[in-house]
């Protein structure tokens, strides 16, 4: 059965806690907990404390991203995997989500295959290795991460797959999900506008919907093929100035995940951004209220 979780980062910059309790105010299924420098999303029983203090269990565990969490458990990325992994086992999450190695992490990317695999054997949790996008610089594309940035074509037993990187990337994320076929096992509900060599140079993570990738296709594609994995949001609420705002963002992005409510969330928006889409839906609301 295909579960609906919420990241702790879709809160983000507020704290862990207020992602549990924004996840369990908006119904999901569970959470994923991206850990960072918060010694909180270090900590299996304080982890473990909020999931029985608000009713949400972990899905996943996103290991530590390097450019954010440098010093987080140590230098050694191959440390902070397994570190990850044992967390996901200890909070009872069934997944690790991983970004693939730099380049320049020398020993880690040259065996960074090896040690996905070992860390799954002998953890008995999925390490789903995540798609990213090239990088460019001056309109050429720099070799940033090894063995790539596109784990449908590495060899691993476990992907996610993240449709603002899709977007970043130029790639058709219903044909990145069909080319995996059993290895896509996580999924980042979430959207994207257009590719680098569009000019979009920053990762928008827009609610779904409101980008230009067939989320809508890719669902209903899992759906149809009885798919068991996590779908979980990792949407960018930075904006939203009030709690409720946050929390509609939030529900909206549920509601496209469960798919017997699609009705209830707009068509794909390819000119109009998220903040504007958002002050008209509150305009519409005001309307139908001075009416009533």
């Amino acid at each position: 059965m295909m579960r609906i979780g919420m990241s702790t980062s879709c809160v983000y910059p507020l704290g862990v806690e207020e992602g549990f309790r924004y996840a369990s105010m908006a119904g999901y299924d569970g959470v994923e907990v991206m850990v960072t420098r918060d010694e909180v999303t270090q900590s299996a029983e304080t982890l473990l404390a909020l999931c029985e203090k608000y009713g949400m269990p972990i899905l996943s565990i996103h290991a530590p991203v390097l450019l954010l969490t440098h010093f987080v458990w140590g230098r050694d990325p191959q440390v902070k995997l397994e570190k990850s992994a044992d967390l996901a086992k200890a909070v009872g999450a069934t997944a690790v989500v991983v970004h693939p190695p730099f380049r320049w992490q020398s020993g880690y990317a040259e065996n960074f295959l090896r040690i996905v695999q070992e860390t799954t054997d002998t953890y008995g949790v999925e390490i789903a290795v995540e798609n990213m996008f090239p990088w460019k610089v001056k309109g050429s594309s720099l070799k940033a991460y090894s063995p790539g940035w596109d784990p449908v074509v590495m060899d691993c037993a476990a992907v996610t797959l993240d449709f603002s990187h899709a977007a970043l990337s130029g790639r058709d994320s219903l044909e990145m999900a069909e080319a995996l076929g059993p290895r896509l096992r996580h999924v980042h509900l979430c959207d994207g506008s257009g590719s680098l060599d569009e000019g979009r140079v920053f990762d928008e993570h827009l609610l779904p919907g409101y980008g230009g990738q067939p989320v809508r296709e890719v669902l209903a594609h899992l759906a149809a093929n009885d798919w068991d994995g996590s779908v979980v949001a990792e949407v960018n609420t930075r904006k939203a100035k009030t709690e409720e705002e946050r929390l509609r963002l939030l529900k909206e992005t549920l509601a496209f995940g469960r798919q017997t409510e699609w009705e209830q969330t707009p068509l794909p928006l390819k000119k109009r951004t998220q903040k504007k889409a958002a002050k008209k839906a509150v305009k519409a609301a005001a309307r139908e209220a001075s009416n009533k």
